[in-house]
């Protein structure tokens, strides 16, 4: 039975196509008239319950199998009306009948509007919906696709869950573009409706006239009854399809069913039913207008307006009265809860890092506002650990009272690291070295590199980017603030945690460098430490077989967590060379030879390890000499880099990093053989 069941559709799919080719009686062909109307309400009728699409997600095909059906039913009428002089079953003749009212007139006029009004308002406006809403999910998908990975980046969601969410998106797409092109099916069914119709008409009066020897009047009288009666029959659950098409390609707003949404909605506005109430009435007292009919109808209205409002009232004294005798209540339960010194605790709790944000900028992060920080904010933590090896910690986003409306502030483990202020409706415009032209706008400093810019209203973007002007919009601006930071301070970021993480990945294809490495050779802190060096002198951890291998080879020579990372650095040369070289060339600045002699003539080892005594005055010159130098490299858009030998590169830049951060240090031996190095400075004293 239950098979039996399962292939019921492809039987009546094959039971559609013998209907084009197999003569039908009457009485049949009535019975299949009346499943087809009933189909077709019941259709409208879902559509008109669900809540959303993918809750009828078979409609597409079910539209393509009863418009199948109703076209296999046509040609079969249109069989026996021209073949049995009008006689095609009692529903047929009863719709005709009834229509025409003993005027054919009349009743093909009446037909015409019925056919007009499903080809032209109905099909045609199904059709415009579900192309839109096609178009408009598919774009959409990507968005929210990011969306998800946010969620689930976040901890706000499962894997589980986030997978039956991307499930149900690819659904929708599936679905909406189905009706996109079933949409088609009913606007061609209407138009062969008109020509069925239209041949049955012509036909029959050939047929009559000619072949039936009848008068023109009875030619007329028969059929233009069977005519009307069998156009009917197929334009009335066509009707019915055509309204379910529109009715379930417009539920993407719909928080309910319609019975539900039309309910709830029209009754949360009181005021409109009372307005239209009292301006229908006022249209009673014009002469001529049927005054009774009016006056019920605005009592109605003004009847269902003032209930409405007085329930809301009502509602809303209810929700106060509940809240003023939960809050005692709830301030209780409060203080109870935190009697308790072991709930105290989460309170403790510091994230990694946090982004606040004055009210202004709240739709640039909202998510179900349309806001993308969420989007940009899960591409930047994925491209930063393919680049540099480490997956920084989620970002908690929130708002604050206590900044201004356009500020927002980064903080790194609770304490504020940098802070910025942006115009939500306007763009950054940063001004190149060489401005063809001045343009309009608040001077302002880009937070992120400290660059001299403009804020610029939307209208004046191309002129400014004629001038020159780098344009960017405000959440660029601010994405580009924060990963800077956060790349700055990535070293602080990386946990205990995250480093017992990123050995058990090494550990999953190479367990024996692991197992001989931890804890034998280094312990899991020092390994931390280690990583921690690279990634605060931007160094990828990435590669951490290399890593690992050359601590373990390093550990018979040296103990030196310095030297160590020196050699790791040294392992990674291409890498480094990678990150500071363009075009096969390297701009650096170079130290003097004496210079190096003198510093490594100033080391001195104490408990906490070896650091350079210099004199006041040589440090003095030495920074002077590096601010001069660094100021070459603004021209030439390219990072400062200080060239010097093994022996001193950790100790110079320990040195220069609290007074210059932004220049990198690095060494002879850190570059690769195949590079040019082209110095454009020498720092001397």
């Amino acid at each position: 039975m239950k098979k039996l069941l399962q292939n019921s559709v492809s039987l009546f799919v094959i039971l559609i196509v013998l209907l084009l080719l197999i003569p039908l009686r009457p009485f049949l062909l009535d019975t299949l008239f009346i499943i087809n109307i009933s189909v077709s309400l019941i259709i409208l009728l879902i559509t008109m319950n669900i809540k959303e699409s993918l809750e009828f997600s078979i409609f597409p095909s079910l539209l393509l199998i009863t418009t199948l059906f109703r076209l296999g039913l046509n040609i079969s009428s249109t069989r026996l009306i021209l073949t049995e002089q009008g006689e095609a079953g009692k529903v047929i003749a009863a719709f005709g009948k009834f229509v025409l009212q003993g005027n054919v007139v009349v009743g093909t006029i009446i037909f015409i509007i019925i056919v007009l009004v499903q080809f032209i308002v109905i099909s045609k406006g199904a059709e415009r919906v579900a192309e839109v809403a096609a178009r408009f999910t598919l774009d959409a998908m990507p968005g929210k696709q990011m969306a998800i990975d946010a969620d689930l980046n976040s901890g706000l969601i499962t894997e589980a869950e986030a997978k039956v969410r991307r499930y149900k998106i690819q659904k929708e797409a599936d679905f909406y573009g189905a009706m996109d092109g079933a949409t088609k099916i009913v606007k061609g069914d209407a138009v062969m409706s008109i020509i069925i119709t239209v041949i049955n008409f012509c036909a029959g009066v050939i047929i009559g006239l000619v072949q039936s020897g009848m008068s023109f009047s009875e030619v007329l009288k028969v059929y233009s009854i069977a005519t009307i009666g069998d156009g009917l029959v197929s334009q009335i659950p066509a009707l019915l399809i055509s309204t379910a098409t529109g009715m379930i390609v417009t539920r993407a707003v719909s928080d309910g069913s319609l019975n539900t949404d039309v309910a709830t909605q029209f009754l949360a506005q009181p005021q409109a039913m009372l307005m239209g109430g009292s301006i229908v009435g006022l249209i009673s007292v014009i002469p001529g207008m049927p005054t009774i009919a009016l006056l019920l109808t605005s009592a109605m209205l003004l009847s269902l307006g003032y209930f409405s409002r007085r329930n809301m009232k009502l509602a809303i004294a209810q929700d106060a009265g509940m809240q003023e005798a939960e809050f005692p209540q709830q301030m209780a339960s409060e203080e109870d809860y935190f009697k308790d010194v072991n709930n105290i605790y989460p309170l403790l709790n510091v994230e990694p890092i946090e982004m606040e944000f004055g009210y202004s900028l709240i739709p640039l992060v909202d998510d179900s506002g349309g806001g993308k920080l969420i989007n940009r904010i899960v591409i930047f933590r994925r491209q930063y650990a393919q680049d540099m090896g480490f997956v920084i910690p989620s970002i908690r986003l929130r708002d604050s009272a206590s900044l201004n409306p356009n500020e927002y502030s980064i903080k790194i483990k609770g304490e504020e690291i940098a802070s910025g202020e942006i115009l939500v409706d306007y763009y950054l415009a940063i001004e190149p070295s060489d401005l063809a032209g001045e343009i309009d706008g608040i001077d302002t400093i880009e937070p992120a590199y400290g660059i001299p810019s403009k804020w610029i209203l939307p209208e004046n973007k191309e002129l400014a980017e004629i001038y020159g002007y780098t344009v960017i919009d405000p959440l660029s601006v601010m994405l580009t603030h924060m990963s800077e930071v956060v790349s700055k301070h990535s070293y602080e970021l990386l946990s205990r945690a995250e480093v017992l993480q990123l050995i058990e990945n090494v550990k999953a294809s190479i367990p024996e460098l692991v197992e001989e490495a931890f804890p034998n050779i280094i312990s899991y802190s020092s390994f931390q430490k280690i990583l921690s060096n690279l990634l605060k002198e931007g160094v990828p951890i990435k590669d951490l077989v290399t890593v690992i291998e050359t601590i373990v080879d390093s550990s018979s020579t040296t103990k030196d967590l310095d030297m160590i990372t020196e050699n790791i650095r040294v392992a990674l040369k291409r890498t480094i060379t990678r990150k500071f070289c363009e075009g096969g060339q390297m701009k650096v600045i170079t130290l003097d030879a004496e210079l190096e002699k003198i510093i490594v003539s100033s080391m001195a080892k104490s408990e906490h390890g070896i650091y350079l005594s210099l004199s006041p005055d040589i440090l003095q010159k030495v920074l002077l000499q590096v601010s001069e130098n660094v100021k070459k490299f603004n021209d030439i858009s390219v990072k400062p880099v200080i060239l010097t030998s093994h022996v001193v590169r950790v100790y110079f830049y320990r040195l220069i990093e609290q007074f210059y951060p932004n220049v990198s240090v690095i060494s002879f031996n850190e570059i690769a053989n195949n590079v040019q190095i082209q110095s454009i400075g020498n720092i001397v004293l």
